[in-house]
């Protein structure tokens, strides 16, 4: 009898596997539900009368075969298609959740990648501009500028590896990005920071800040004659962290809203990475600064 029931286990065993590989080399789980539970159905039944003949051929086998009559043969073929069909039912279940799971996974990756190669262009294209005015006007400046685009190339094709970054990692970039912007704006553009050491390590999404900071320098800064300043402000608020890009000028849409794809993308980008634990609003703070305000899970 014990050699029969361990018969049996590895010869079901041996026929799931089966059923399972064929499944996926099949791929029935990628096609309509109804093309692909008529051949599920069909192979699990195929799986269960196997097993069925398997069990009588080892009862009579075993000197048993008087007590396998009719009624006791079908009784356990439809036990064992039974058995085979709930098996078939749960596996997919299982196999189309974690399918699922996975699809979205690849999905957001797929948008965020998508979404970062669209914040670098404009920006690439007026540092490049700047650069090439400073090559017979001062060298040496024009030398340290190139110095600096090359730290943010480099930055850019390190944040291919992860999708967020410490602040302070971040803050660097920026910073080189505001010195290439200073020289290009001479005396007009000022710059301050005010970020707090407990908010240094909080991880943020890659070229957040530079797509902000860069927002405000052609919207705010470049519309200006006069010029202005840009602060950005960083700290852990109620365990999560604040950024605040202020600069000097005036939205011109109503209530902050903007159709500037940095911003849309940035706030796409939040959204995918964070859900509804991340926010980004940009309004008028008074009658000459706007700030835009980013909270993100610390």
């Amino acid at each position: 009898m014990l050699v029969g029931f361990a018969i049996f286990f590895l010869v079901i065993l041996l026929l799931t596997h089966l059923l399972r590989r064929e499944i996926h080399r099949r791929q029935w789980l990628s096609l309509p539900l109804s093309k692909s539970a008529p051949r599920l159905a069909l192979a699990a039944v195929l799986v269960g009368l196997c097993s069925a003949l398997q069990v009588v051929g080892v009862g009579a086998l075993s000197g048993g075969s008087a007590a396998f009559n009719r009624a006791a043969v079908l009784s356990t073929a439809f036990s064992l298609v039974g058995a085979c069909l709930t098996w078939t039912v749960f596996y997919v279940a299982i196999t189309s959740s974690r399918r699922s799971v996975e699809m979205r996974v690849h999905l957001r990756d797929a948008q965020l990648r998508a979404l970062e190669a669209q914040v670098n262009p404009h920006f690439l294209f007026n540092s490049l501009n700047t650069i090439r005015g400073m090559i017979v006007e001062d060298p040496a400046v024009a030398q340290d500028m190139v110095t600096r685009l090359a730290n943010i190339l480099r930055y850019n094709l390190e944040r291919e590896k992860t999708s967020t970054v410490p602040l302070e990692r971040e803050i660097e970039i920026v910073a080189d990005y505001l010195a290439i912007e200073s020289i290009r704006f001479d005396d007009r553009l000022t710059v301050r920071m005010e970020i707090q050491p407990a908010a240094a390590q909080a991880q943020v999404p890659s070229m957040l800040i530079q797509t902000l900071v860069e927002n405000a320098v052609k919207h705010g800064i470049g519309a200006r004659t006069e010029g202005g300043e840009i602060l950005i402000r960083a700290s852990i608020r109620n365990g999560a962290l604040a950024l605040e890009i202020v600069n000097s000028g005036q939205l011109s849409a109503p209530n902050g809203h903007s159709t500037q794809i940095g911003l849309v993308n940035a706030r796409e980008r939040l959204r995918l990475l964070y859900g509804e634990q991340a926010t980004l609003r940009l309004e008028n703070r008074d009658t000459a600064t706007v700030a835009a305000m980013v909270s993100i899970p610390a």
